[in-house]
């Protein structure tokens, strides 16, 4: 007895990979001054890039100062109504394509990295229910904006089916992305952080990429579900999907500037706690807080733990931190920030401290290092 041969489906994910093609050669100009990748070189199993040496070579550069970052977007593509319209469902999937740019390229940021490349990954067991024509819209449409917007180029990704590992009717979204120190300047690594130096927020959107596990959680409780709406009429799932800022441009603004930041971080996963991620003794007194998004507010009053749980899991509406020696240097950046669209403040100052801290003083709220397990420079 034989059976049928069990297979990827090919033709779907072809569909879909031509898609992604077409996507990556819209953005093939958006790093034209690190190098360039012919439209022809695209569709390969390498695609190569010529990257342009001349202007590190006229800064004096012995060598490139690099990274290499993965990251994946977690659960934020599953936070929406079963009931989305197909323009809603374009509008979501639209932002996610931003997220996932951002979790990727305000990473990269933290260090003064300037994305060049990036490739995504985003695996499924079903693909003729996710590649659908609004995803495919909505989601390349997000990708490819958010690499204008960085100056980033999409060069490669990969699709597969894996019908023993995704579950039916989802998809993983992940990714990695290839940066650069922009010529003639060193990685900010954090080392030069010290006590007396600013602290500068900058605003956020909303949960950017992070904290859905809980956020999922209580729109389970809602009556309303995802639809619940805010005070301001907006509905809860659409304050979770709010497109992330990308920082990237903020970054490079500040060090063509001549500003060299001590210290930045990208504010994700475990919130404020990510504000002492240098493994030295210091206190980060915040003294001066950015506007708090609605959508904070609102989960809040339905959440346990209050303001120290927020801090603790949110950005709570300050998305990027950049740490600097001199208060001019913060205002300036704050100046920087408005130039680009983004809402910042000079917070607070770091001090001498015996253990890592960050005081809230506006919330009366300290987190303390010994419940953060993860420092830089270790």
């Amino acid at each position: 007895m034989t059976q049928a041969l069990d297979q990827v489906d090919y033709d779907t994910l072809d569909a879909a990979k031509r898609r992604f093609i077409e996507a990556a050669k819209r953005t093939l100009g958006f790093a034209s001054s690190y190098g360039k990748v012919p439209a022809s070189g695209l569709g390969g199993s390498a695609n190569a890039f010529s990257f342009n040496l001349a202007p590190f070579l006229a800064a004096g550069n012995q060598e490139l100062s690099l990274t290499l970052v993965p990251e994946g977007l977690g659960t934020a593509d599953d936070t929406r109504p079963d009931d989305l319209s197909e323009e809603e469902l374009r509008r979501f999937w639209w932002n996610i394509g931003i997220k996932i740019i951002s979790c990727l390229t305000n990473d990269a940021a933290s260090s003064g990295m300037q994305t060049v490349l990036l490739g995504l990954y985003l695996p499924s067991s079903t693909p003729e229910t996710i590649f659908t024509p609004a995803f495919l819209d909505g989601f390349l449409d997000g990708v490819v904006e958010a690499c204008k917007r960085v100056g980033c180029v999409y060069i490669s990704g990969e699709t597969p089916q894996l019908k023993t590992k995704i579950i039916s009717g989802r998809l993983d979204i992940a990714g990695s992305v290839f940066g650069v120190m922009p010529p003639g300047v060193a990685p900010i690594d954090g080392s030069r952080l010290g006590a007396g130096n600013s602290i500068v927020l900058v605003e956020s959107s909303g949960p950017h990429e992070n904290g859905f596990t809980p956020l999922r959680k209580l729109a389970e409780s809602l009556p309303g579900g995802y639809r619940t709406k805010l005070p301001s009429g907006r509905e809860f799932w659409e304050a979770m999907n709010a497109a992330s800022h990308l920082y990237t441009p903020l970054v490079q603004a500040v060090l063509r500037a001549g500003i060299r930041p001590t210290a930045m971080e990208n504010i994700t996963g475990h919130g404020w706690q990510k504000l002492m991620r240098s493994a030295k003794p210091l206190r980060y007194v915040v003294e001066n807080m950015l506007p708090v998004p609605e959508i904070f507010s609102f989960v809040e009053e339905h959440l346990e733990g209050g303001p120290e749980m927020m801090l603790s899991v949110f950005n709570y509406g300050a998305g990027f931190a950049i740490y600097t020696e001199s208060e001019q240097d913060a205002q300036q950046i704050v100046s920087l920030a408005r130039e680009h669209g983004l809402l910042a403040v000079v917070a607070g100052r770091v001090e001498a401290s015996p253990s890592r801290e960050v005081v809230v003083a506006p919330l009366g709220v300290t987190l303390k290092g010994e419940s953060f397990g993860i420092a830089r420079g270790v």
